[in-house]
This record gives C-alpha cells, structure tokens and sequence, in this order.
C-alpha cells in the first residue's frame, strides 16, 4: 500500500514539473494563459467537488472572501511564473522557486506566531547565494530572474496563507474557491483595465486551447485534489519533501524536449545542485527534529 501510494505522489509531483513545459508549447501570453487555466480548472473542481466527491459547498461569506483574497494570490504567482518561462526558460523559472524555501523561513512565523528557525534562514541564505550567482551568469536571463523571484514570493505567501484556512471546510472546496476566486479576480481586473481582449477565447487556436483544457484538468486539478487524498495515507513532510522534486523533474523533461533552448552554463547547474541539496537538507533537518521531540 505504502509503495502504491508513493508511486502516486511522485506522479502528481512529475505532472507538476511538466507544468513548466506546458507553459512554454503553449503559444498564449501569461495572462490569458493563466485566466483560462484557472477558469477551466475551476470548472473540473466545481463538477468533481459538487458530484464525485459531493460535498456540500456551502461556505460562510467570510471564508468565501478569505479564500478569494488567497486565490488572487495564486493568479498572481502564476502569472509570474509563465512570465518568467515565456522571457527566459523553464529552468529559469523553476530553480527561482527555490526561494520559497527562505521566504517562508520569514513569513510562517509572521503568520503562525512561531520562533524564526535560524538553521531554516541560513539554508535561505544558501539559496540567495545561488540565485546570485546564477543572476551573474545568466544576465540575459535576468527580467526571468526577477518575475521568478517575486514568483516565489507569491507562491509563498499563497502557501502560508492556504495552512490557516485547512479545516475550516472540506480541503476540495478550499481548492475550488480559491481557484474560482483567482479567476473571478482577473476577469474584473482585466476589464476595469482595459484589457478584455484578453477574455476572448476565440483568439486562441484550437491547439493552445486544447493544451490549456489539459493543463487545467491533469496537470492543475487532478493532482491538487490526489496531494489532498493522499494526505490520509502519508505525512505532510513526506509530500512536500517529495515536492521539491519538482525542479529537477521540470528541468530534465524541458532539456529532453527543447534542447538548446534549455542548455545553461555549468555555474547555472552547479547552483541548482547546491539548491536542491539545501532544500532536501532543510527537510531532513525538520525531520530529525520532530523524531528528537517524540
């Protein structure tokens, strides 16, 4: 059963990785991309919540605003992250990710009201270095830089913040709204600003749009709902630890499948290493601290 279920989590974390890719064979700017994704994945959570799983929606207007405020997050992290493949590349956008390791060293205990860890800050700072180093490499790269950053940012933020709504209804209706409640933000945002064109859906051709309904519904909703499922059989630690997985996975599938267009400097990937291992350190850390305390 363990091993089963293992499997399953490293599929959705290998549909999450090809996400990066997704975004780049899709010939659709980030904003109209993101738009579509969300309103689409929105719509297979609403059937999938309302008659697979069937639960009962009903939520108070208080959690309702709270959970659109997050999904505006959300939007906005994707956003950035789309930016950031279509300007530089997926393996830009995805070793910035990694900062969202020392970001949340700083904004959890804001939000939870826990000690700052300093083990978590100087893995963080680690992590800052390598993004640095890899800015001075890649400055042809470094608009990709800076949306994967503030990317991270967003995406942090958007994490810390979904913690504090866990259990206050069902975790597939968490999901929905925030989703819906992304894609509510950016349909007004784009008309108040002047930017309805972005709206229509006729300016897509039919194989981007066909590539966004299949973004939207395996690589966006299926796997949000399964990390869900398979909390009942494994640890929260175990999932993310297994998440940060994700880059490396993204990284490898976008060099197979674009070749040059991914090929960077040894310092790139030499940073990535040390990124990764420090992620995958911080983890073990936690871990070993947790069993200390049991």
């Amino acid at each position: 059963m363990q091993k089963s279920v293992l499997l399953r989590l490293h599929f959705i974390v290998f549909l999450w990785g090809f996400t990066a890719v997704l975004g780049k064979l899709i010939s659709v700017d980030a904003y109209r991309l993101t738009f579509f994704r969300m309103g689409f994945a929105a719509l297979f959570l609403f059937i999938s919540n309302r008659f697979i799983l069937r639960n009962r929606m009903n939520i108070s207007l208080r959690l309702l605003l709270q959970l659109f405020g997050v999904g505006s997050l959300m939007a906005g992290h994707w956003i950035l992250f789309f930016l950031s493949i279509k300007v530089a590349n997926v393996a830009i956008a995805l070793s910035c990710m990694s900062l969202s390791t020392l970001f949340a060293a700083l904004i959890e205990p804001l939000i939870f009201g826990r000690r700052v860890d300093l083990r978590e800050i100087i893995i963080g700072i680690i992590i800052v270095g390598c993004i640095l180093l890899i800015f001075n490499a890649e400055m042809a790269y470094k608009m990709g830089i800076m949306y994967g950053i503030i990317c991270a940012l967003l995406g942090t933020l958007f994490s810390v913040l979904n913690g504090k709504m866990y259990g206050r209804t069902a975790s597939g209706n968490i999901i929905f709204y925030e989703i819906f409640g992304g894609t509510v933000v950016l349909f007004f945002y784009f008309l108040l600003t002047g930017q309805g064109e972005i709206l229509d859906m006729s300016e897509i051709s039919w194989q981007n749009l066909s590539l966004i309904v299949l973004l939207s519904g395996v690589f966006t909703a299926y796997p949000m709902l399964e990390s869900v499922n398979l909390m009942k059989y494994i640890s929260p630690f175990t999932i993310i630890l297994t998440v940060n997985l994700e880059p490396v996975y993204g990284i490898v599938l976008a060099y197979l499948i674009f070749g040059e267009t991914e090929h960077m400097t040894p310092v790139f990937y030499l940073s990535a290493v040390v990124m990764i291992f420090s992620i995958f350190a911080n983890g073990y850390l936690k871990a070993k601290r947790k069993l200390k305390r049991h």
